[in-house]
């Protein structure tokens, strides 16, 4: 058997253990999942009126629906790596992977695992949120085949970038609880960006930070598939922040998984 074959056999299984775990202890997954949604339902059924005038939406609640589930769909990408930090973590602090290298494995596989299976978790929780923002109104009647296969590379891609950054964070923190607490950016980070406002909307000293940001591209690349509208330069800029942060997470988790344990 070649040494491809070995790593994606040893892949294989430690996705099915951590799949396996998250339905064991589905709290974790749920906490993270009914944030987007409370939120969605909050400022559809709570603020709808008020801040569809703001984005030129007059009293049509409609049209804020269709802002905002672009910017709550991305929420809850960046909202389940979070779980992934607190399982590595506990991994670590817990002795299996002191186990794991004692085995003939493939080293790697560990954390391919984890990050294959917050990438699923992430789409999961994706088809879940979008399911309810279905119910209460969400349309997408404009966008093609091709469009919707673009979005859904587009969340699969946010997914693994910010799963691979949450890895590295489990990894480096002492316990579940700093786990925890250092995977908050990524749950924050929707908040200050064009997921409930423009940016255009902003104080001029937030609007740089808010306008550049991961998550903003990412948001305004999503409505321009979904919706029709302009995607401009958001595209490659999504992209571009993609990559560097798969790089950057795939060189921080392996550099400290590599690291012998003390």
């Amino acid at each position: 058997m070649s040494a491809f074959s070995l790593a994606a056999r040893d892949s294989g299984t430690m996705l099915r253990r951590n799949l396996l775990h998250a339905r064991r202890y589905p709290s974790l997954t749920l906490n993270l999942l009914l944030m987007p949604i409370v939120l969605l339902l909050l400022f559809v059924y709570v603020f709808g009126d008020v801040m569809s005038a703001g984005i030129g939406g007059g009293a049509d609640r409609s049209a804020y629906i269709a802002y905002l589930v672009p910017g709550i769909l991305l929420m809850t990408i960046g909202s389940t790596p979070a779980g992934t930090a607190v399982s590595v973590s506990m991994d670590m602090t817990e002795g299996i992977i002191a186990r794991f290298r004692t085995m003939a494995i493939h080293r790697g596989a560990v954390l391919i695992g984890h990050v294959v299976g917050s990438v699923l978790q992430s789409v999961l929780s994706v088809v879940l949120v979008g399911a309810v923002a279905v119910a209460i109104g969400f349309r997408s009647t404009d966008a093609t085949p091709v469009e919707w296969l673009a979005a859904f590379g587009l969340l699969v891609l946010v997914a693994t970038a910010f799963t691979w950054i949450a890895v590295g964070m489990g990894l480096a923190s002492p316990n579940a609880e700093a786990a925890s607490n250092n995977a908050l950016p990524m749950v924050i980070l929707p908040l200050i960006s064009s997921a409930f406002v423009p940016v255009d909307a902003m104080p001029g000293w937030f609007r740089p930070f808010a306008e550049y940001q991961p998550f903003t591209p990412a948001i305004e690349t999503l409505r321009g598939l979904l919706l029709g509208s302009g995607i401009g330069d958001n595209g490659w800029l999504t992209v571009l922040w993609c990559v560097a942060l798969t790089v950057l997470g795939y060189w921080w988790s392996t550099s400290l998984f590599g690291r012998d344990p003390k």
